[in-house]
């Protein structure tokens, strides 16, 4: 390592005001903050030290979806090969699934990573390290047979409108990765619903639905059983099957306190009420599945742990992070029920929480002063 910090010190007055490369100083810099701790240092105003910085805190979240992407990739293969009726060894499922899987998280980097260094170098700013989340995020949450330019174009979306016309990191209103596959959903519906797409080249004759496909349409004599469902040996998006490693994922970031505990438990909360409600209602065979069976299904489990729990687009005051976790998890398991265009309701659900995170925010700090107010008042009348 001293050795690559000596070649990065020796080039560095090249990528510096006055340098010959002095354009692409972003581009160096974000090479060298990737490789190395900053050296710089607050000269003035308030400041916290703390070990934990923006790199550190993106390279935890990564940490927590690795094993989810793993899985994800051995089951790629596992579904591809059972609907064809084979039974393979570990390796063969597994890099089966890592030749469908890598060329997406390649595609998801280089573009978004591109429009990054780009605009960057635009505005003559450092480039932040968010991507590197949303750079892994949106593989796990498309299906494996998803077309690469589609994916392109939707990630070129997703950084552009979903984040930089915002201002960048740390400024946008939607997360980043779910505006992705909403605009997948939208633009592309064929190549995002429906069961031919979540088993990477199936047999026609093999039924490649998910659960939440079976029970859209009454179909639950083929319901996959719950075991198979916690532990993801279900079609599905490639890193939203197994919630047995997702949980272990979320247990991660909650010990290094990257993920707010809040939030999570609030959506899991508010998924386990509204599935309890439609058993109270039962008036179909939908309302009537186990209300803990919801938060097994699709990408819930997913989108409690890894995408309500965005720092940058939930709810910042505690008591409003009750509130945006828990009504992300009712209207997930509303949507799903109640609309058949939108089987996975998961993704409409935080994108529509995400825009009233501010207003629930502004409602929480007034009602504190308002509080405080009258406490005020009460002290002063005595």
């Amino acid at each position: 390592m001293k050795a690559l910090r000596k070649f990065l010190d020796k080039q560095k007055p090249h990528f510096q005001p006055g340098g010959k490369f002095e354009k692409f100083e972003s581009t160096f810099d974000a090479f060298e903050t990737f490789l190395f701790v900053p050296n710089k240092v607050t000269q003035s105003g308030a400041h916290i030290r703390d070990a934990i910085d923006m790199k550190r805190t993106m390279s935890f979240v990564i940490i927590g979806v690795i094993p989810a992407l793993l899985f994800g990739m051995w089951n790629v293969g596992y579904e591809h090969f059972l609907s064809y009726g084979k039974h393979m060894d570990f390796w063969t499922n597994f890099f089966y699934g890592l030749k469908k899987v890598l060329p997406i998280i390649i595609v998801s980097y280089g573009v978004g990573l591109g429009i990054e260094f780009l605009f960057a170098q635009i505005r003559h700013h450092e480039v932040n390290e968010g991507y590197l989340v949303t750079g892994i995020l949106i593989p796990l949450i498309v299906p494996p047979d998803i077309p690469l330019w589609e994916l392109a174009i939707a990630v070129a979306f997703a950084v552009i409108f979903g984040k930089e016309v915002f201002g960048g990191t740390g400024m946008n209103v939607f997360n980043p990765a779910l505006t992705a596959r909403a605009f997948l959903f939208f633009a592309y519906p064929g190549n995002m619903s429906g069961e031919k797409v979540w088993i990477a080249d199936k047999l026609d004759s093999f039924s490649g639905a998910t659960p939440l496909g079976h029970a859209l349409v009454g179909n639950f004599q083929h319901f996959p059983s719950v075991h198979d469902m916690f532990f993801g040996f279900i079609p599905g998006s490639i890193g939203e099957t197994s919630t047995f490693l997702i949980l272990i994922g979320g247990l991660f970031l909650l010990i290094t306190g990257v993920a707010s505990w809040r939030v999570m438990l609030s959506v899991f909360a508010g998924g386990y009420v509204m599935g309890l409600l439609f058993n109270l209602w039962g008036a179909n065979a939908y309302m009537e599945i186990p209300p803990w069976e919801h938060l097994i299904m699709g990408g819930f489990a997913f989108g409690a742990v890894f995408m309500a729990t965005d720092p940058v687009t939930s709810a910042q005051t505690n008591t409003g992070k009750y509130y945006y976790g828990f009504l992300i998890g009712m209207l997930a398991i509303l949507i799903r029920v109640f609309n058949p265009a939108y089987p996975e309701g998961m993704m409409l659900a935080i994108l529509l929480m995400n825009v009233f995170a501010p207003l629930i925010d502004h409602i929480v700090v007034q009602s504190n002063i308002k509080k405080r107010l009258k406490r005020a008042k009460v002290v002063l009348a005595k």
